[in-house]
């Protein structure tokens, strides 16, 4: 039972189900308005299942050799988390890494051979190497790793999205009223993308921050080991401003549409929670 609960820690399950909500809210949320539009989507809800199978198998073997190769940096900043060599054995972690890397990449390649899609399978191999070479050296480096992380946590959005805008079609639709539907498609999918990568990059580089003591003893080159804790949280806190600004400005925006719903949601859980952030 120990060996069950460790193995669901080590693949950070609670960031697993945030990656799976994020692309099924993607699809009913934005795909579907599109269906009421007339338009429809090669497999629907088996290929839905198919991508967040790919990409939860490819995020939890980055979280596994994450852990693997940082036994020694989570010994000092987390000893009482610690999970590989501790709970579940090297040998085991490196075997579960590859078993869902390669499922992960499989499954990318099965949806490529059986839709009109041909490079899901070759961006999920690129996702796992991408990862491997994370956990190794380039989240050593200044920013590097962040900026890789952050853009890893966008991938999550636009695969879906390059995935849907490819699959699309509308037997009833003149090219005009599809064109129309297509942009602000792609305007949404662009936006709910940023949200991620700019939220992802805060939090990564707040994690540095927190880490900082076994990061600076293992060599590595983080934000707050090069430029000093005053200088990250100005970086942390300028793009906090930034994403506070962009959605407060966008809440305008959706007035028109009377959303208030949507509006009232993201005062209360996004923006706010953000402000309170920025002001500790």
């Amino acid at each position: 039972m120990k060996t069950i609960a460790a193995f669901f820690k080590l693949i950070r399950w609670p960031n697993l189900v945030f990656i799976a909500l994020t692309q099924v809210l993607f699809y009913y949320c934005f795909v579907q308005v599109l269906f009421a539009r007339g338009i429809n989507v090669e497999g629907g809800l088996k290929y839905l299942c198919l991508i967040m199978a790919s990409s939860l198998l490819i995020a939890a073997a980055g979280y596994i050799i994450n852990d693997y190769f940082d036994v020694n940096i989570d010994v000092i900043n987390k000893p009482d988390k610690l999970i590989v060599d501790k709970s579940i054995k090297r040998r085991w972690a490196i075997a579960l890494h590859v078993i869902f890397s390669v499922l992960g990449i499989i499954i990318g390649f099965y949806i490529d051979f059986t839709t009109k899609t041909y490079w899901l399978g070759v961006s999920n191999l690129m996702c796992v190497l991408l990862l491997f070479g994370y956990s190794v050296s380039l989240k050593k480096k200044l920013l590097i790793g962040n900026i890789l992380i952050s853009a890893l946590t966008a991938w999550v959005i636009i695969i879906a999205f390059l995935w849907y805008y490819n699959s699309f079609y509308c037997s009833a639709c003149d090219n005009t009223q599809m064109e129309a539907l297509l942009r602000k498609f792609v305007k949404i999918s662009i936006l709910y993308a940023a949200f991620s990568f700019i939220i992802s990059l805060i939090r990564e580089v707040v994690k540095d921050m927190e880490d900082m003591e076994g990061d600076a003893k293992y060599g590595c080159k983080t934000m707050p080991i090069v430029l000093g804790i005053p200088a990250t949280k100005v970086f942390a806190g300028v793009w906090l401003v930034v994403l506070i600004a962009a959605l407060t400005i966008l809440q305008f925006y959706v007035m028109q549409f009377n959303w208030w719903l949507s509006i009232a949601y993201c005062v209360v859980f996004i923006i706010t929670p953000l402000i309170i952030i920025y002001k500790n």
